[in-house]
């Protein structure tokens, strides 16, 4: 007798809440297993094309680390769509006038390009400081130092 294959249903999705300080680690590590946070990879019933991803919420986001000189040379761009309209911004001037927007284009940028990417950017909540309107969902402090260190065990 052969065994079905499991596929989620959205009914079957429960959700939690976790929080990240976004200044244990660099900004890539962070936007990594925020994305992870999100999809529901780290899940059991994790379905490609169900939303089973949970909310999270990362504290912090001003006292951001990146390592090199990324501050200097990282580049955001936008274009107004008319000529001459291309708009340029380091990271250290976009971590002056809003440190939230560097950190949700990274997780942005790590997330499947597909129809259920804007409902899970819907389900992240970015803040500059360590306060947070979400205390009444009682979220679970997710530490990415601890996440970081059991990717590098299995990768060797």
């Amino acid at each position: 007798m052969s065994q079905k294959t499991y596929s989620a249903k959205p009914t079957d999705v429960t959700r939690k809440w976790y929080i990240v300080d976004a200044s244990e680690v660099t900004l890539g590590r962070v936007a990594t297993q925020v994305a992870i946070l999100l999809t529901g990879k780290s899940k059991p019933q994790f379905t490609k094309h169900i939303d089973c991803g949970d909310f999270v919420v990362v504290i912090n986001a001003a006292n951001l680390k990146v390592t090199g000189d990324k501050l200097e040379t990282k580049m955001y761009y936008h274009h107004s769509g008319f000529p001459g309209g291309l708009r340029e911004r380091s990271l250290k001037e976009q971590m002056e006038l809003d440190p939230t927007e560097a950190v949700k284009h990274a997780i942005r940028g790590m997330l499947p390009v597909n129809k259920l990417r804007d409902d899970r950017l819907l389900r992240l909540k970015i803040y500059p400081g360590a306060e947070h309107k979400h205390e009444a969902q009682k979220p679970e402090a997710f530490s990415l130092m601890s996440a970081v260190r059991t990717d590098n065990k299995e990768g060797k």
